[in-house]
C-alpha cells in the first residue's frame, strides 16, 4: 500500500488562494480538468496540488517561477492521491510534485502503461510516524518505546476515544496503517479522526497551549515541530515487505525519498516547462520554510514564494534550463 494516500484537506484558510478545488474528501478530478492541461504548443502548465501544506508550498514556488521566470500560464487542481494518478495518465494534469509512494499506481501507469514516467527526487524525505508531545517525553522518557503505550493510555484518554487512549489522525479518507497496528501490537488505543489535517494542527496545538499529553499519527517534513516540539515513539522497526498486508503489518513506516511524476507525453513536449519541473530540487528546510509563512503567517502561497524566491535565488537557478 502506499504510505501516504493519507492527507486530504489542510482547510482554505491554511492554503491561501493556491487551490481551485474542493474542500474535505476531493472530488474524483479525473472527470475535471483544466483546458490547459497537455494542450500542445501551449505555453500552459497544469499542476496536481495535494492538500497538505509542504506539497502545496513545492507547487508555489514552481507556478511562481513558471510564471515570473519562463512566462508560462500555471493552473493548478486539487486532486486525491489515487485519482490524481489517473488524471496524470490521462494527461488532465501535467505533473505530480510530491508523492510518497503508490506502488501500485506506479506499475500501472509507468511500468505497464508508460503513460508516465518519474521525474526524479523532490529533494525530501518523507515519514509517518507517532509522535508525543517532547514535554511528556521528557517526563516520561519510556512513553518513546510503543511496548510502554498501554502503561499511559488512561493519560492519553479522551472523550472520544471512550475508556482507551487515543491516537489522533487526521481525514478518516487517509490510508494509514494506525487501526492494524493498534489492533496487532495490542495497544489499548482508538483511532480517531480529527476530520482533516487542518483541524488535526489545531487539536494538536490545543492539547500543547494546556500541556497535556497526547498521542497523534504526524509527518516529516512538517512545519509544526517548529512550534510544537514532538518526539517520535519507536514501532517496531521497519523491515521491506512487513507492511505488504493491510491487515497484518505490525511495523513502522518507513522514510521514503519523496518523488515527482510527470504525463509521459509532457515530459516529451513541454519544453523548457517540463526540464524545469524535473530540475525542481530542494530540502526539508526550504519546503518547511515556506510551509511556516503559508501555514503559521498567514501568508498567501504566492507571497510566500516570492519571499523564498528572493532569499534563495542561487537555488533556484540552477532550476531553469540553460
Amino acid at each position: 500500500m502506499s504510505i501516504r494516500v493519507r492527507r486530504t484537506t489542510i482547510g482554505l484558510a491554511a492554503a491561501g488562494t493556491l487551490l481551485v478545488a474542493t474542500g474535505c474528501g476531493a472530488a474524483d478530478m479525473t472527470k475535471q480538468s483544466s483546458p490547459y492541461a497537455n494542450a500542445k504548443g501551449a505555453k500552459t502548465v497544469t499542476l496536481s496540488v495535494q492538500s497538505w501544506v509542504g506539497a502545496q508550498s513545492n507547487i508555489a514556488v514552481a507556478e511562481y517561477l513558471l510564471k515570473h521566470e519562463l512566462g508560462y500560464r500555471v493552473d493548478t487542481v486539487q486532486v486525491d492521491e489515487v485519482p490524481a494518478w489517473d488524471a496524470l495518465s490521462q494527461g488532465r494534469v501535467d505533473a505530480i510534485m510530491e508523492d510518497w509512494g503508490h506502488p501500485d499506481q506506479e506499475q500501472r501507469y509507468v511500468k505497464d502503461k508508460k503513460t508516465i514516467v518519474n521525474g526524479g527526487g523532490l529533494g525530501v524525505t518523507g515519514h509517518i510516524g507517532w509522535f508525543v508531545p517532547t514535554y511528556f517525553a521528557e517526563q516520561h522518557p519510556d512513553v518513546t518505546n510503543w511496548k510502554n503505550l498501554n502503561k499511559y493510555a488512561s493519560q492519553l484518554r479522551t472523550a472520544e476515544s471512550g475508556g482507551k487512549g487515543q491516537l489522533l489522525d487526521g481525514s478518516p479518507s487517509y490510508v494509514t496503517n494506525d487501526k492494524a497496528l493498534v489492533d496487532n501490537l495490542k495497544l489499548k488505543y482508538q483511532v480517531v479522526f480529527s476530520g482533516s489535517e487542518a483541524a488535526q494542527i489545531t487539536q494538536i496545538k490545543q492539547f500543547a497551549k494546556a500541556r497535556k499529553p497526547f498521542l497523534t499519527y504526524w509527518y516529516q517534513p512538517q512545519w509544526l515541530f517548529k512550534k510544537v516540539p514532538m518526539t517520535e515513539v519507536k514501532l517496531p522497526a521497519y523491515k521491506d515487505g512487513c507492511d505488504a498486508d493491510p491487515k497484518k503489518v505490525a511495523c513502522a513506516y518507513p522514510k521514503t525519498p519523496l518523488q515527482k511524476y510527470l504525463n509521459a507525453d509532457f515530459s516529451k513536449s513541454g519544453g523548457k516547462a517540463a526540464q524545469f519541473l524535473k530540475n525542481f530540487k530542494w530540502t526539508t528546510e526550504d519546503q518547511n520554510e515556506v510551509s511556516l509563512l503559508i501555514a503559521d503567517k498567514k501568508m498567501s502561497p504566492d507571497e510566500a514564494a516570492k519571499k523564498w524566491i528572493d532569499e534563495h535565488e542561487s537555488t533556484w537557478r540552477a532550476w531553469l534550463p540553460k
